[in-house]
């Protein structure tokens, strides 16, 4: 018998090499001094706050936020397109925008990637992705973990999961608590399907309607790859704009990241015992792509409502005294929003 070497089980250590060597720039290029360097190293180092007085925090009371989560079966949709850039960027949005949703600022972002064997082409497009999400977050990527499991994933399959971890000073954390009644709710766009749904998606649009990635969808205006590979939408600038603004007022009293569940979900999930909140669901416009998969997969509309973001990818529950203040601020910050609901009683 001949020996057995760990390439004849699938793992090419020399491709592994090669593959980690184009990564360090995609690294790089989201680091800001808080990083530490650690050469070779086992972990990634973040100092809290900055060295220099003039970019320090003064952080009085800080609390930790943490947040993980994956891309689901979107990445199925990934392979079918050949494009594997984007899903990194939904990668990072997943966390980072429930992060936010605390107050917090994301300082930092892990990612873990399995694959079924080495691909550095293919790694390297990956991290691209999280590393261009990490910079629309101002997060920094200080690590993270390729494993390569040729037996419990078939050849070309991959999984993604990312962590993130914030800061916020506990005097300005957002839990839900301050939500009052008559307080009212600005809905922000989301840019589409965002990261949610893909198993009915892929239901709908490849498996009862037989469509591939490939066609175009007049109503759409691009091809079925293109828009069901549409990169999360990630809120965390424009929302901690918002927040620094009113940093010495307690405005925003509720945010609520529209993920599974939709908005009604995910809103109830942060209102005080014996509130409710009252939407209404002509009040904003949604992306075409909901309506044309409700009508390809003759959907009813209350389980599109239970799956989807229907539009709206952030909510935010706010003083009404300062709700069109803070939707003009949106609108410089390029995002449509709209006034959607309020708090009753």
């Amino acid at each position: 018998m001949s020996k057995v070497t760990y390439k004849d089980a699938g793992v090419d250590l020399d491709v592994y090499r090669e593959s980690m060597a184009r990564l360090p720039r995609l690294l790089n290029r989201t680091h800001c001094p808080r990083v530490m360097k650690l050469e070779g190293g086992f972990a990634g180092l973040f100092q809290l706050d900055f060295n220099s007085p003039l970019f320090r925090r003064n952080y009085e009371d800080p609390v930790l936020v943490s947040c993980t989560d994956g891309v689901g079966t979107k990445l199925k949709v990934a392979q079918l397109t050949g494009k594997h850039d984007t899903v990194g960027i939904d990668l990072v949005a997943m966390s980072v925008n429930d992060a936010i949703c605390c107050g917090a600022e994301p300082l930092l972002f892990l990612d873990y990637i399995a694959m079924s064997h080495d691909d550095p082409v293919r790694l390297e497009q990956l991290v691209a992705g999280v590393s261009e999400g990490c910079m629309r977050s101002d997060s920094a990527l200080v690590g993270g973990e390729t494993a390569i499991m040729p037996d419990l994933y078939a050849h070309g399959d991959y999984d993604l999961a990312g962590f993130c971890v914030g800061v916020v000073d506990r005097k300005q954390l957002i839990d839900g608590s301050a939500i009052a009644a008559d307080d009212v709710v600005i809905g922000i766009a989301s840019s589409g399907l965002h990261s949610n749904g893909y198993s009915l998606v892929r239901k709908i649009v490849f498996e009862a309607a037989g469509l591939g990635v490939d066609d175009y969808i007049e109503v759409l205006g691009r091809t079925v790859g293109e828009e069901l590979m549409e990169p999360t939408r990630i809120y965390a600038r424009p929302i901690r704009g918002i927040l620094n603004h009113y940093r010495r007022k307690h405005v925003v009293h509720g945010i609520a990241h529209i993920t599974g569940g939709g908005l009604h979900e995910n809103l109830e999930r942060i209102l005080p015992e014996g509130l409710r909140a009252e939407i209404d669901r002509d009040s904003w416009t949604a992306p075409p792509v909901f309506d044309w998969l409700r009508e390809l997969g003759d959907v009813d509309p209350e389980e599109m409502a239970r799956v989807f973001n229907m539009g709206i990818g952030l909510a935010l529950v706010v003083s009404p005294f300062f709700a069109d203040s803070i939707r003009n601020q949106l609108q410089q910050a390029g995002l449509d929003s709209w006034q959607i609901g309020h708090v009753l009683s």
